[in-house]
């Protein structure tokens, strides 16, 4: 089966974009928040982060991740972030593998990932989908939907990811969020291009 990576930067809108495909029949794997069940079903990443993150990464009363916890560690210090993205990303591609195995009578699917290239998602995917959009329309669509964040917050979660036109660069297409272009024609007519594409696979 043709598999299709999706991504884009904060604030760019692709979860929507996920949600038009997803209404045209089109499985979609949001690698977000498998990561998250990962993290809490997945006994052997669980045994990883113990060892490296210590008991508190868990709490002790009800075995939930402690999400607070482990963000406070690793956005102050970008080792122990490398560390955790180690651990988490080969668990959430063998869940990935496993997902796509379940699908079926679909002509493609798609893998949602906000750091795609940065955690060499892509390479589980044939094409990549970007969804773009400039940054300051990222940025005010962010500190309307996440009234917690300042707008350092979202500056530094941006330059944690690939710049734009990179990401750009390297994806096989482009789908405009700018609130100028409509989006679902342009989903529309990428999905017939990919249906086609799927007939070699």
């Amino acid at each position: 089966m043709l598999k299709v990576g999706i991504t884009g930067g904060i604030g760019s809108g692709k979860s929507i974009v996920c949600r038009v495909f997803a209404l045209l029949g089109i499985p979609v794997y949001d690698s977000d928040e498998r990561a998250k069940w990962v993290m809490q079903h997945d006994a052997i990443l669980k045994a990883q982060l113990l060892q490296a993150f210590g008991a508190a990464v868990y709490q002790q009363a009800n075995g939930q991740l402690d999400r607070a916890y482990l963000g406070n560690i690793v956005f102050h210090q970008p080792e122990k972030l490398k560390l955790l993205n180690s651990l988490v990303h080969p668990r959430v591609k063998a869940d990935f593998e496993n997902w796509v195995a379940a699908q079926q009578n679909a002509p493609y699917l798609l893998k949602e990932a906000a750091l795609m290239f940065e955690s060499e998602a892509h390479k589980q995917v044939q094409q990549v989908i970007t969804v773009s959009a400039p940054l300051d329309v990222r940025l005010n669509r962010v500190l309307q939907r996440d009234q917690h964040r300042q707008p350092a917050d979202v500056h530094a979660i941006i330059n944690k990811q690939l710049p734009e036109e990179e990401r750009q660069q390297r994806a096989d297409f482009i789908i405009n969020n700018n609130d100028q272009q409509l989006v679902i024609p342009q989903v529309l007519a990428l999905h017939e291009k990919l249906v086609a594409l799927s007939q070699g696979f």
